[in-house]
Formats: C-alpha cells, sequence, structure tokens
C-alpha cells in the first residue's frame, strides 16, 4: 500500500546501469536521482516526489538493479520486489537489448500484483531497440517496447503520454479514514487517554489524522478522555454517530457506549486506510485457534521511547494470552 502519500506511485525497475535513475530525472526535468556509470548506485529504494508535466504531482521509487549479485544484492533485489506491491504504475527499464530471466521475474510480479507497467528500452541513442527484442516484449507482455533516450527531448513526451494513458483512475483517488461511514454534520467522539505513553504537549499522528479527516468530511470531532465519557454521553447532542478509542482503553469504552452506537479504535481505522482490511479480517478468527506454545510475532514500526507498560511488548501480549486462554511465546 502506498502509506500516508496518496500521489501515484510509479516504480522504476531494472537491472543496474540501464539508466533509470537517469530516466527519472528527465521525467522531472531536473536532477533528484543520483547518477553515475558506476553500476548500483542506488542501492535501496528511494521515493521521490516530484511534478511531471502534464501529469502533476507523483512519487517516483527508485529501486536497485534487478541483476544485483551477492549477499546483500539479493536483500536489495527482495526490496526491489516489494515495492511492486506499493505502486500503481511500474516501468520496467531495458538497455542493450537485454531481455532475460531478470526481467520475466520483474514481469511475474507485476502481473501478481495486477500492477500495470510499461516497458521502455532505454539509451536507444546508443542502441535501437531490435526487432528481434520488440517481438519477445511484445509476445511475454502484449506491451508494445517504448524507445528511449534522455539525450532526445522527443522522447520524454512520448513516455509522459504513454505514463498518463497507463495509470489507472484510482491512483488519483484520495482515501478518507473516515468519510465513508460518517456523514455530513455527524458528532464522532474520539476518546484519547493522555497517560505515560503520550508524547508530551501534543497528541499523536493517528489522532491528528482522524481529527482532520473528520473535519474533512464537514463532520464535527469531540475529544475526551476515558474518565471523562460518561458524563459527556449524558451532554452530547446529537447522539455520537460513531466512537473512536485508543486501543488500551477498549474495554472501558465499550461498557460505556451504548450498543446502538457504533465502536472502533484509532489502530483499526489506520489498519483500514494503511493494510489489505480484508485480509486482516479473515485472520482475526484464527485467534481463536490459539494452542500452548504457538509463537506470535509483533511487528513494531514506530519509534516511540519503551514504557514500563509499553502496548507492543506488554498490554498486547498480554490481551492475547487472556483472549485465547493459552501460553504463548511472543517475539517483538
Amino acid at each position: 500500500m502506498k502509506g500516508r502519500d496518496a500521489k501515484p506511485h510509479i516504480g522504476i525497475f531494472g537491472r543496474r546501469n540501464n539508466g533509470k535513475s537517469s530516466l527519472i530525472n528527465c521525467l522531472a526535468a531536473q536532477e533528484v536521482a543520483i547518477v553515475s556509470s558506476e553500476p548500483g548506485t542506488t542501492t535501496d529504494p528511494v521515493k521521490k516526489s516530484m511534478e511531471i508535466t502534464g501529469i502533476g504531482p507523483v512519487v517516483m521509487i527508485d529501486t536497485a538493479g534487478t541483476d544485483d549479485s551477492g549477499e546483500l544484492g539479493k536483500k536489495r533485489v527482495g526490496k526491489t520486489r516489494e515495492v511492486i506491491r506499493t505502486i500503481d504504475l511500474g516501468i520496467l527499464v531495458l538497455a542493450g537489448n537485454r531481455f532475460d530471466r531478470e526481467e520475466e521475474a520483474v514481469i511475474e510480479q507485476l502481473d501478481k500484483w495486477e500492477a500495470p507497467y510499461l516497458v521502455v528500452h532505454n539509451k536507444a541513442d546508443l542502441e535501437p531497440v531490435s526487432s528481434a527484442i520488440r517481438k519477445r516484449v511484445l509476445e511475454a507482455t502484449g506491451l508494445e517496447i517504448l524507445e528511449f533516450s534522455t539525450l532526445q527531448p522527443g522522447y520524454r513526451e512520448k513516455l509522459i503520454g504513454a505514463i498518463k494513458n497507463a495509470i489507472p483512475e484510482t491512483a488519483y483517488l484520495s482515501k478518507s479514514l473516515v468519510g465513508d461511514i460518517i456523514s455530513q454534520g455527524d458528532l464522532v467522539l474520539l476518546i484519547t487517554p493522555i497517560d505515560e505513553e503520550a508524547p508530551e504537549g501534543r497528541m499523536i499522528l493517528p489522532q491528528v489524522q482522524v481529527i482532520r479527516d473528520i473535519l474533512d468530511n464537514d463532520a464535527i470531532a469531540v475529544v475526551a478522555k476515558e474518565r471523562e465519557i460518561d458524563t459527556l454521553l449524558k451532554r452530547l447532542s446529537p447522539r455520537p454517530a460513531l466512537v473512536i478509542t485508543d486501543s488500551q482503553v477498549f474495554k472501558k469504552a465499550d461498557a460505556s457506549i451504548p450498543e446502538d452506537i457504533p465502536l472502533t479504535s484509532f489502530s483499526t481505522v489506520l489498519a483500514r486506510y494503511k493494510g489489505d482490511f480484508e485480509s486482516y479480517l479473515a485472520g482475526t478468527p484464527h485467534l481463536s485457534k490459539l494452542n500452548n506454545g504457538d509463537k506470535i510475532l509483533i511487528l513494531e514500526s514506530c519509534t516511540h521511547h519503551v514504557s514500563c507498560d509499553d502496548i507492543g511488548r506488554i498490554k498486547i501480549p498480554r490481551w492475547l494470552s487472556n483472549f485465547s486462554g493459552k501460553q504463548l511465546e511472543y517475539e517483538v
């Protein structure tokens, strides 16, 4: 998934020294990617927000060469393939009339994730694409290969035109956190405990994002701490159309919020927005199937200070153990 940046994401793939970074600079009409004649200059995927004339704001993802070698090279190739899951459009860059297993592997991943893509033969000023390669690409992808050279301006406009035609309309749609479940004028109650895990003098990002999204959808956001819920519910008019709570006080919120008012958590809202929520829902029933000795891997992507009652290391393991009634092993 694209994450917080909702602009169209375009991934650039190909062998080392095929001119991927030069192609990005050409499209941006400025030097935004490091270019070198030394193969392997780009080692890890790098996102670059830019404006392409005729297309608008996009995020270009420059990736390591698909033919990188060695143990470290294999890891870089793995990172490159992971990018495919996040893009709206891929551009496979060839050069020197090479189209072999490395290119076919990228195409297999693009097809697997149903990502539209273009095939570009770069450095046409040095070696034009051959009829044999045109035929092979057409047979493998059903696409006509695009000739390209950063030294000849006419190719740039043709590629921009092809990108415009290939990017799906859904790439330009800005997702909303709660816009599809609330209506104009709705009141949304947000329950936000202020404890030792809360950052000093500010709210955490998910809370801020939800407040902004509520306002963007012409609804009303009311923020309160968990100990104020019962009193607040008696005063609020209209009643909340939705309640969103911090996960660690979900039990308290569930006991206080009437059953006819929808209740969810900030974590669930963000998971639905950023991840494959259908797979998440399909996976939750397996919590009831846990057995003694099962190992649970907990992944944390935030950089908060670890506290004595940390949610990832203490609370979630405790909740899972209490829910399952099993002796489980955890790795964070």
